[in-house]
């Protein structure tokens, strides 16, 4: 890969890199067949015994729209909690938020987006719309002394109005980081990311969003994830 991109050769790549987790709420909620609870936990378990530090396991979603979720508190309550593990689940509004709160929750995430129509489609709002149901969360974490990590999906593509603009990124970066997230996660939900639009991508956000409080979230779908993790971590 350095051949291909001589200036990683000479970059100054971080010492430590933290690794967050996601599957028990990022891959399983696409899962058709039904994962029975006590899997989910027995899956999370062993993942926080290896090492790990953060497992995020679960999402407070209409259980509508994503059935596999719908066991998120039964979920919580069975898990062996290890010491230095930090358990954060998605919250996407005031009502996912309360179901949290009611679990006891230390840590949650929101989900926003750059691409309007993802954003439409997904959630039925405007990303304006969004970040304003995000202000609603972030108080009553604020009040509860909740940690809150902030997603940015469709950070380089989205399957439905193609092309996304790297400043509108930016931008939705900067309101999740304003309103009190500690890290901003920049996710190529489809995968169709590249080394280049990764650069692009890093150094455009980072000027709105410090670079020790960026993450990125690469998909594999064209077999890129790792150089464009390498061209990140750079």
């Amino acid at each position: 890969m350095f051949q291909k991109y001589p200036k990683l050769a000479s970059a100054k790549f971080p010492k430590t890199v933290k690794i967050v987790e996601v599957s028990p709420r990022d891959g399983l909620q696409n899962e058709k067949t039904h994962v029975p609870a006590a899997v989910k936990i027995q899956l999370i378990n062993m993942l926080s015994q290896t090492g790990l530090r953060v497992v995020e396991a679960t999402s407070f979603v209409s259980p509508k729209a994503i059935p596999q979720l719908a066991d998120g508190a039964e979920v919580l309550q069975g898990l062996t909690y290890e010491n230095g593990v930090s358990y954060p689940v998605l919250v996407p509004n005031q009502k996912g938020m309360e179901a949290a709160l009611k679990c006891g929750v230390k840590e949650i995430a929101v989900f926003g987006a750059a691409s309007e129509q993802f954003t439409q489609k997904n959630i039925k709002c405007s990303i304006d719309e969004s970040i304003q149901r995000f202000e609603v969360v972030m108080g009553m974490a604020k009040e509860h002394h909740v940690k809150v990590r902030g997603y940015v999906s469709c950070v380089m593509g989205c399957p439905y109005q193609g092309d996304v603009d790297v400043n509108k990124v930016a931008d939705v970066a900067k309101q999740l980081l304003d309103m009190g997230c500690y890290e901003i996660s920049l996710g190529d939900t489809i995968g169709i990311g590249t080394p280049e639009l990764t650069e692009k991508l890093m150094t455009t956000v980072s000027q709105v969003v410090p670079k020790e409080q960026l993450a990125s979230h690469f998909h594999n779908t064209y077999n890129r994830a790792i150089q464009n993790l390498v061209v990140s971590l750079s």
